[in-house]
This record gives structure tokens, sequence and C-alpha cells, in this order.
């Protein structure tokens, strides 16, 4: 796990916290967007705790830039107020939710818990912002069905339910490097930015439960 807030106490608080679960370890933290970057890159941590102010590179562009170099990264925002437009703008770059700073301890591990397993963290509101605002780009509202092939829907159901490309991969017998073109098509298709974006419009489209087992 990264940590990534200008507050060395902060920092410190949350590493403590952390790492007396057990199966949490902390291998890098970042006063800066610019440590957060170079460590993101450096180590690939599960999740990023990703503070939304801080100097020079603030949370938005770092996340932004981890994101077009590793689209895999699971970075959790972290910001004192709810209504944050750069939260909005950091989900939109593909952050899987966000926390606020005065969440207790065990919001918080549930929440790293659940980003890591694949979750995306968002209140209806904010999803209902996010689907709204990337739903706007488009000229016009085709069903799924007639925008994606059915290897598509395949993939996307797979990604809404928390699958990485390697698991998408193994579960569909195709290369990661096939699921990889094939996310960045479904991205073009449906005018999304990112994995957060496809994750919300599957589950718009009711793709998010596995099917019943026969």
């Amino acid at each position: 796990m990264l940590l990534a807030d200008d507050h060395a106490l902060f920092r410190q608080g949350l590493k403590s916290l952390l790492e007396a679960e057990g199966d949490f370890r902390v291998v890098g933290e970042a006063k800066d967007g610019w440590e957060a970057l170079r460590h993101a890159l450096e180590v690939r941590p599960d999740v990023i705790l990703m503070d939304i102010q801080m100097p020079g590179l603030d949370g938005v562009q770092a996340t932004q830039a981890i994101l077009e170099e590793w689209p895999q990264a699971r970075v959790i925002i972290l910001t004192m107020y709810r209504q944050d437009a750069y939260v909005f703008e950091a989900v939109k770059a593909g952050a899987r939710g966000y926390l606020l700073k005065d969440a207790d301890a065990k919001a918080l591990i549930e929440a790293i818990r659940r980003v890591h397993a694949g979750e995306v963290l968002l209140d209806a509101e904010l999803a209902g912002r996010i689907i709204q605002d990337f739903r706007a780009k488009k000229e016009a509202s085709a069903p799924l069905n007639a925008e994606l092939t059915e290897r598509e829907v395949q993939i996307l159901k797979l990604l809404a339910q928390g699958y990485t490309n390697l698991e998408i991969a193994s579960e569909l017998g195709l290369s990661e490097k096939t699921v990889r073109n094939r996310l960045s098509e479904i991205f073009q298709k449906l005018h999304l930015n990112n994995r957060t974006q496809a994750a919300l419009y599957a589950i718009r489209e009711g793709l998010a439960q596995p099917e019943p087992e026969e």
C-alpha cells in the first residue's frame, strides 16, 4: 500500500493503524503528488491512499498521471469534504472511490479491503453525476448489445465484478494483451475514459452481478 499525504503525522498514524491489521503492509509514503507518482510506478502497490490537496502535483493530477501509465491502479481519494469538486474529477480520472478523512478506522479498513477486491466505492449521488457526465458526451444512447460484441460484453461484465485483466484473460481463455486491447475498444465505443467509468456503466446496465449457477 502507498500513502500519499503532505502531513507526516497523518501518514505515520495511518501506517501504524494499517500495519496493525497484520495483512496490510505500507510499501511507500509520499509527501506530494510527484513522489506519489514515482513510488506508484516503481512499487506498483495494491492500493494507493491519495490525499486530494497536496503541494506541487495535487491528488487529481497525480491520480491521472498514475492511471495513464498504470490503468489497473486502485486509488482511494482522501478528502475533508464530501462535495469536493476535486473528488469528482479524480473519480472521473479513474480513482476507485473516496473516503472522508474523519472516517473511523473500521470504515477505512473496510474501504481498503473492498477496493482491493475490485469494488468501486461511490455513493449514489456521485455515481449518478459521473454516469450523467460521460453519458452526456454521447450523441445518442444505443442499446449496449448494439455497440459491443458478445465477447466485449463478457469482458465488461467481469470488469464490473472486480476481475483484473489477468483474471479476465484466464476466465475467458484470452491473453492479457488481448484483454487490454479489447478494453481500449470498449472504452472507445462507449465514450468512457477508464475502468471506474466502465464499471459504473456496467452496473447501470445490470451487468455487475454474476450469472446464477444452473
